[in-house]
């Protein structure tokens, strides 16, 4: 029993997490006594860690095969929660599969089996039908944000994955919302539901701005002017709005990422990271971007398309005011549009008059090297600090993956930086630095 109270401890400090919250202790206590438990918790009090760890703990650490399967209704929340997993530092080998990637890269992970498997439903069922995942000792299964994998039509791979795996034992279920029944295929029993809707989080304010113009564009800048530094989300409907927003805000000389389906993955990606570090204060998104991604505490969000549904909205808006920060959300209206129920009776923010908001004084520095290189966080920090003479305040988050690394640069020292550092080794490996776009 000590052994495993400091096991956690060490996984915690790697994680960087102090104390565990009311919620996180509750599923860790549930998930090792309970065999079927439904998790509810909005996006953003650490779900991720409440699940693995009690999970962990349950691992046979003499087999050397698949023993937990996590479903995910989208390939970023996958990846999100193998970076976890692998942060956790727990010895066990995780991998994500998911749909826009090549299968062979699936193959060449899977020959030396995952302890603990994530992936969309779609790739984890194409999987199983090809016979690549042994299921013999696969006891567990984690459906993370369930709800929206059957909101996105996942239902029938998720009634087929479940089919397939005749020997499961324990069942776990998590969501930010408790409005959708839970499906019969599941064939829960008698599971333990945890409730933390109403876990501490900051204050939502929600504000009306008016827009004389049919494309809000012009309302849409004042409203960025009136806002300044602070970052958040435009969510629009679609990905041709994206594009005719992104432009706007080009011409205007506002630095911002674009976030939405139609992107290769590793575009994706990068748009996140760059949000994630800085690089870019302002993320254009569709509804992809209401839930399941890995975002810092947001200032603000704006609904520059109104959403079809209540639960969009709410949805949206959860990306602000999360744990103890406080946001805005803006909804822009045009002087001819109907609001819908759900958004009436709010009250009118007036703008004032200010210039651009400042640009972002962080830059982004692509590795070509990452941890199957052996390479660490701390070599990295290392290289930047003694070759790229880096005082600390002046390095910015780094992003560690498989076979890359990201990290984030004052602007006014990037070029100095790339000059100096490109090709040089790190450990064994020699690598090249460069900006991403």
């Amino acid at each position: 029993m000590t052994l495993l109270v400091k096991s956690k401890r060490q996984i915690l400090d790697k994680l960087g997490i102090e104390k565990l919250n009311p919620m996180q202790l509750s599923a860790i206590n549930t998930i090792q006594e309970e065999n079927e438990v439904i998790l509810i918790s909005p996006t953003g009090t650490g779900k991720t860690v409440a699940f693995l760890l009690p999970l962990l703990s349950l691992i046979n650490p003499e087999i050397d095969q698949t023993q937990i399967v996590i479903l995910t209704p989208s390939r970023e929340l996958a990846i999100q929660i193998e970076q976890v997993t692998r942060e956790m530092g727990s010895g066990y080998k995780a991998n994500a599969v998911y749909g826009g990637r090549a299968i062979a890269k699936d193959f060449q992970e899977l020959q030396h089996p995952p302890t603990i498997l994530i992936g969309t439903p779609g790739r984890i069922a194409d999987h199983l039908r090809r016979g690549t995942i042994s299921v013999r000792n696969i006891k567990t299964i984690v459906l993370d944000e369930y709800d929206k994998s059957l909101e996105v039509g996942f239902e029938k791979q998720m009634k087929e994955i479940i089919y397939e795996l005749p020997f499961i034992e324990r069942k776990i279920l998590t969501s930010a919302t408790d409005k959708i029944d839970i499906p019969l295929f599941l064939q829960l029993k008698n599971p333990s539901t945890i409730k933390f809707e109403d876990h501490k989080k900051g204050t939502l304010s929600i504000k009306l701005v008016p827009s004389p113009t049919k494309d809000k564009l012009e309302t849409l800048h004042a409203l960025l002017n009136h806002i300044g530094k602070a970052q958040g989300i435009i969510f629009c409907n679609y990905k041709d709005t994206i594009q005719y927003v992104s432009d706007f805000l080009n011409q205007k000389g506002i630095s911002h990422g674009t976030y939405f389906g139609g992107l290769e993955q590793r575009e994706r990606e990068r748009s996140l990271i760059k949000f994630r570090n800085g690089s870019d204060k302002i993320l254009l998104s569709t509804d992809l971007a209401s839930r399941g991604i890995d975002v810092p505490e947001m200032d603000f969000i704006i609904h520059y398309q109104l959403p079809n549904k209540e639960e969009e909205f709410i949805h949206r808006n959860g990306r602000t005011a999360r744990m103890h920060h406080d946001g805005t959300a803006y909804v822009i209206k045009w002087s001819e549009e109907e609001l819908p129920e759900f958004i009436r009776g709010i009250p009118t923010e007036k703008l004032t008059e200010r210039p651009n908001p400042p640009s972002s004084k962080w830059a982004t520095l692509f590795i070509s090297g990452g941890r199957k290189d052996k390479i660490s966080k701390g070599d990295i920090a290392g290289l930047f600090f003694k070759q790229g003479n880096l005082s600390k305040g002046e390095l910015g988050m780094i992003e560690l993956k498989q076979d890359c690394a990201f990290v984030a640069v004052p602007k006014s020292k990037m070029h100095k930086l790339i000059k100096a550092l490109n090709n040089v080794r790190l450990k064994k490996k020699k690598v090249r630095i460069m900006k991403i776009e």
